[in-house]
């Protein structure tokens, strides 16, 4: 395990969607476009929770976005602008111990050096 308390390290961005195309739909766009997160894990869970005096319970899909410290805020800032609810739950959680190989691919996913010659190849 590598202990690393820099800009490197590991960040993950938690957050909440109605649906599981809306979901899609952001995490291809941060993952292959925009290369903010190296990998996007989802699933189905039910939540309860209180809007405007109601408690509701709903399906939504929870959706943990893997990113660096560095692209961590450019990554919230994009998930709340392309988010379809009027107040989306991002969370932010700091990873300052994670396995040296991990970190290593984790900055090559999300470096713009790794985006450029991905677009090169998806080009060719």
């Amino acid at each position: 395990m590598v202990r690393n308390k820099n800009l490197s390290a590991a960040a993950i961005i938690i957050s909440t969607f109605a649906n599981e195309k809306s979901l899609r739909d952001i995490a291809y766009e941060l993952i292959v476009n925009a290369k903010l997160c190296a990998c996007v894990n989802y699933t189905k869970v039910r939540s309860l929770y209180w809007w405007e005096n109601k408690l509701n319970e709903e399906e939504e899909f929870i959706a943990f976005f893997k990113t660096t410290k560095k692209r961590a805020k450019e990554l919230r800032n994009r998930i709340e602008k392309q988010h379809p609810y009027d107040v989306p739950e991002i969370l932010e959680i700091s990873i300052d111990k994670t396995s040296k190989a991990y970190l290593d691919w984790l900055i090559g996913s999300t470096s713009i050096t790794f985006r450029n010659k991905r677009r090169q190849q998806l080009t060719q």
